[in-house]
């Protein structure tokens, strides 16, 4: 009995990665493995049966509802061009500081992935809008890729995140509360690339060079503040404001900040019927494949209960006598790996099912460990040498660039990243406190 769980583990895996090998959708891998286990180890059809309802039952939460939500919020922000007013703004309120498109990159990448919860959509719309001005003005690439790359990965960890409220409802962790605990962390990281990019430009001057720029008049940098970035501000306030507040669900609050946009989106007089398709159809192709992911996700976790493998992991996790931090770490250090060669709606589907069950054992608050996980799938994004947004940086990237800059640009911000872990590990109120504080639920 002691090698059946293992054997039914190995078996599921080995089934996954056959079918994605065979280069089937990553989605249909797992719903392909879930058909074999369910054959195997749920007693034939009334095994497909069971499946189904629990396909159901996972499709049919209304805690997913803010996923096409954000999405969608996301996508009109992007497409209706309100983000480059804001980048715009910010740029001329920075004046003559040194580093000054650095800083603009930080500043606006953190309230851009605040407003859109899209990482790809983040660094795609940077990487177009910053790259190419600061390779005209001189800056070496880790300090112009390199916060382009940090900030492109704000938008898992600060709310609103699509894969927060997609982690939530997997590992059965409250989503308004893992969208609040997230705001601290994603402030904290922010303040530390600001902070290397302080200390690089003190080091090394060159590395982003001083340049003469047109003094902009105080009335002017205020009718900015009021007309293209406060706008902004209260939209984020609509989406996280009110759920700290206890005013609104997720739900709730993903509703009013669609509608937040497209009241903004007017005013502005840049809504169009043409604007309004392309953010639907964007919104509606994502939502579909994570749900198609959800499907795959819970219907393998109930497999894996049902063949003793879960249970049998943890087990044989005790055995080991291992730590809760080394245990955390070893997680971590997994989805890392994972992260070279996988994207982030694929890791989670693969790794929940075990982890979760693991951080229960553990005694880990799942709202902490929540927050360790977007962090892990926030540092896989730029993980070399497959991670996701070195791609999208690539594309966007002027003609030139290799894709070992991109790597070596990334690495500083990764040891950012690496210094929160350490942090949230240090000190677990940074992600806790606002939770417990909120009047969420």
């Amino acid at each position: 009995m002691y090698l059946a769980w293992f054997i039914a583990f190995l078996l599921m895996l080995c089934i996954t990665i056959t079918f994605i090998a065979l280069g089937l959708p990553v989605a249909f891998a797992f719903l392909g493995a879930d058909l074999v286990g369910a054959m195997l180890f749920m007693g034939g059809d009334a095994g497909l049966e069971q499946l189904v309802r629990t396909a159901a039952n996972a499709l049919t939460k209304f805690a997913l509802v803010p996923v096409p939500l954000f999405l969608i919020m996301g996508e009109l922000f992007f497409h209706t061009g309100l983000g480059f007013r804001a980048f715009n703004a910010l740029d001329k309120m920075l004046g003559r500081l040194p580093g000054r498109l650095s800083f603009v990159t930080v500043g606006g990448g953190t309230m851009f992935a605040a407003l859109s919860g899209s990482s790809m959509a983040s660094t795609a719309l940077l990487g177009t809008l910053m790259v190419p001005e600061m390779a005209k003005r001189g800056y070496k690439n880790r300090l112009s890729i390199g916060p382009i790359l940090g900030v492109g990965g704000l938008a898992i960890l600060i709310p609103p995140s699509a894969l927060a409220v997609l982690l939530g409802s997997l590992a059965h962790i409250d989503i308004g509360k893992l969208l609040i605990a997230g705001i601290l962390p994603g402030l904290l990281l922010a303040t530390l690339y600001a902070l290397y990019i302080v200390i690089s430009i003190q080091l090394d001057p060159d590395s982003a060079p001083a340049y003469d720029v047109k003094a902009t008049p105080l009335k002017e940098k205020i009718l900015l503040m009021f007309r293209d970035v406060l706008p902004m501000g209260f939209i984020v306030f609509l989406v996280v404001g009110m759920i700290i507040l206890g005013w609104a669900t997720p739900t709730e609050s993903a509703a009013c900040g669609v509608a937040g946009v497209i009241i903004l989106a007017a005013c502005f007089r840049c809504l169009t019927i043409k604007v309004i398709v392309k953010s639907f159809l964007g919104a509606t192709r994502v939502t579909v494949m994570m749900f198609m992911i959800i499907l795959g996700a819970s219907t393998f976790s109930k497999v894996l209960a049902f063949s003793g493998a879960t249970t049998g992991l943890v087990d044989w996790v005790a055995t080991l006598s291992m730590t809760p931090i080394v245990a955390l770490l070893t997680m971590f250090f997994i989805m890392l790996m994972l992260g070279a060669f996988m994207e982030q709606l694929s890791m989670m589907m693969l790794t929940l099912p075990i982890f979760v069950p693991l951080a229960h054992f553990y005694g880990f608050d799942l709202v902490w460990f929540g927050v360790i996980i977007l962090l892990a799938l926030e540092m896989s994004l730029t993980m070399p040498p497959m991670g996701l947004l070195l791609f999208v940086m690539k594309g966007v990237a002027p003609p030139g660039t290799r894709l070992q800059d991109i790597w070596l640009a990334a690495i500083p911000f990764m040891l950012c990243a690496a210094l929160l872990l350490l942090l949230l590990i240090l000190f677990p109120g940074i992600a806790t406190w606002l939770p417990d504080m909120s009047k969420h639920g």
